[in-house]
């Protein structure tokens, strides 16, 4: 999981759309070329067509994006997240979906309802964010707006490196808008509970050092020899220079005001519940996350529902690995025997490295079409390490978590893996890039519970491609789904029916063999980021249970890549709009075989 959401922190995550091609049964590479999207058939259609190219175009401008090499990436500036430029935001999307409104979807063909309908579900999060004003809490627990500033890796040309810098010398201003809009946020109740942020601080204090230390100061430092000097030299002094003459003085004044008013003065109260209006708050995050129309209670017991089926599987798995004490005993045993840690942040990243080839192996037998784009593996930056997650996947690079070796046990890297970086979120990032024709908003939408539940159904996918070698891997991959089922359970507890932190904490770590560091780090990061944790179960269980009635309904003619490459192909879409294409694969895959078996019979 990872994000755009220093532009809309608590609706955006990584733009990324997924893209196979359909029905390929052999290993293929995506073409140099994607193919022309088709002209609108009728007038129907040129309208939603014009309609949603306008609303790109003019969002990409609207957040200081640009295009470069064919791919949209950060331009020469940062957004504007004034009140102001948020309420010009919210009229534009109102009137969008007024205009959409007015379009028979009837006369689209089936394409089009699909942008359709990946159009409606993206304006209506944006505005539901922009109308609850979320951005009066620019960050949650490990997503900043003052972070992601720096790059994960150097940039290659001479015109990023200038993008870059300008966007640095524009932080000033863009920290400035940001705390006027946290004081607003005090001012009216509206803030991030104190317990998730308590120790965030800490992430800016790097930034505010004037030399050795600095994140961005050492990223000058790493400008690459394919620029020539005296380019490379003279870039290296102007963004220095930038640096310590206005984003060093910019993160000092925040550190100043996060410390001095912001933390002090924040809410202690954890639910959404408690924010104003926060019950239906919470229930617009419950439709924009999990994208169908569900209640906090509905999803409550499918919850306890699935964390009793998935302990009783972990207790089988347990008698596998020959274990004679209690599943407490057990869940202590792997939480403390040396045998499943890393000594080094290097073993850790070379075990993570071994197990990313050994997918390698597997992934032409799961999805006909591979992509060229290639991941690398890195550590979790320094500097937000501690309160970061234990991985994090994207196009370039995935993020392993180096940071206290004790709390990150190597059982459960198979799944992180899987779910992280291939067939999951950096395979997904690269497929989007090589993807068929399709409109440009389509490309950078992203629902989490179509891409996370694609990620969390890749850790069952491991299953059928030897990925857990032993019963504790496999426990691992169980601890994983006991972790995202007891998220629903935890996150509609927190803000539907008053749980405490603790009580939350409690029941994640009775459940899971999860360590107590990333039990206390994924708890406030369920308190502040209400709704989103939801996505992962609900979209898996989606995904899991469309492959049950396509082995049913296929029977011997089931052939997993033909599936995967149309869940793939589509691209991130609502889940219903999922579920209606998948059920329409199976009816053309069925009407195929109908056909074949007929000519055979004449």
């Amino acid at each position: 999981m990872s994000a755009l959401r220093r532009i809309r922190p608590a609706l955006s995550a990584l733009a990324v759309t997924l893209s196979l091609a359909i029905g390929a049964l052999a290993p293929a590479y995506a073409q140099d070329a994607a193919p022309q999207i088709a002209e609108p058939a009728n007038a129907s259609e040129a309208k939603l067509r014009a309609l949603y190219t306008d609303e790109w175009q003019w969002r990409q401008k609207e957040f200081v994006r640009e295009k470069v090499d064919g791919r949209w990436q950060e331009g020469d500036g940062l957004p504007s997240v004034t009140p102001e430029a948020w309420a010009r935001r919210a009229a534009y999307w109102k009137r969008a979906l007024e205009d959409l409104d007015a379009i028979p979807v009837a006369e689209l063909s089936r394409e089009e309802r699909v942008n359709a309908a990946v159009f409606r579900a993206a304006v209506e999060a944006h505005l539901n964010g922009a109308q609850w004003r979320t951005y009066e809490a620019p960050f949650n627990s490990d997503t900043f707006f003052w972070g992601g500033l720096n790059p994960r890796q150097p940039y290659q040309t001479e015109a990023d490196w200038r993008r870059f810098i300008a966007r640095l010398a524009d932080v000033p201003r863009y920290f400035d808008e940001n705390i006027a809009n946290m004081e607003a946020g005090l001012a009216r109740g509206w803030s991030v509970p104190r317990s998730s942020v308590e120790g965030r601080d800490k992430t800016i204090e790097p930034y505010t050092l004037d030399g050795e230390g600095n994140p961005l100061l050492a990223t000058f430092d790493r400008i690459p020899a394919t620029i020539p000097e005296p380019v490379r030299a003279q870039l290296r002094e102007e963004g220095r220079k930038v640096v310590r003459g206005q984003v060093v003085p910019a993160y000092a004044t925040l550190l100043a005001f996060m410390r001095e008013q912001y933390l002090p003065r924040t809410r202690t109260t954890t639910a959404a519940a408690d924010l104003p209006d926060g019950r239906r708050f919470y229930g617009s995050q419950i439709r924009e996350y999990v994208t169908r129309d569900m209640t906090a209670e509905q999803i409550h017991q499918i919850g306890l529902a699935e964390v009793a089926r998935i302990r009783a599987e972990m207790q089988a798995v347990m008698k596998q690995a020959q274990f004679e004490g209690s599943f407490a005993e057990f869940i202590h045993f792997l939480r403390t025997d040396p045998q499943f840690y890393a000594r080094t942040p290097k073993e850790l990243l070379a075990h993570t490295a071994w197990i990313a080839k050994k997918v390698d192996g597997q992934l032409r037998h799961v999805v006909g079409t591979l992509p060229r784009y290639r991941f690398t593996i890195l550590p979790v930056p320094d500097d937000i390490a501690p309160i970061y997650t234990s991985g994090r996947g994207g196009l370039d690079s995935c993020l392993f978590n180096t940071y206290d070796l004790p709390s990150r046990p190597l059982y459960n890297l198979p799944a992180l893996v899987v779910h992280e970086c291939a067939p999951g979120h950096s395979f997904q990032a690269a497929l989007a890039l090589e993807a068929p024709a399709r409109p440009d908003f389509r490309q950078q939408t992203y629902f989490s519970g179509y891409g996370e539940g694609w990620g969390l159904y890749t850790e069952w996918l491991g299953t059928r491609m030897g990925i857990y070698e032993t019963p504790y891997d496999d426990f691992g991959r169980l601890t994983f789904e006991m972790w995202r089922a007891a998220r629903l359970v935890i996150d509609t507890g927190l803000h539907e029916y008053g749980w405490s932190r603790q009580q939350a904490i409690d029941y994640l770590a009775d459940n899971t063999a999860l360590a107590h560091h990333d039990i206390v780090n994924e708890i406030d990061r369920y308190i502040a980021w209400p709704g989103q944790a939801l996505s992962y179960y609900l979209g898996y269980k989606t995904i899991r249970d469309l492959r049950s009635e396509a082995e049913r309904e296929l029977g011997a003619d089931f052939d997993q890549r033909p599936f995967h490459d149309t869940i793939l192909n589509l691209g991130s879409v609502p889940l219903p709009m999922l579920e209606s294409e998948v059920r329409a694969f199976i009816q053309e895959a069925k009407a195929a075989k109908a056909a074949t078996a007929g000519a055979a019979g004449r």
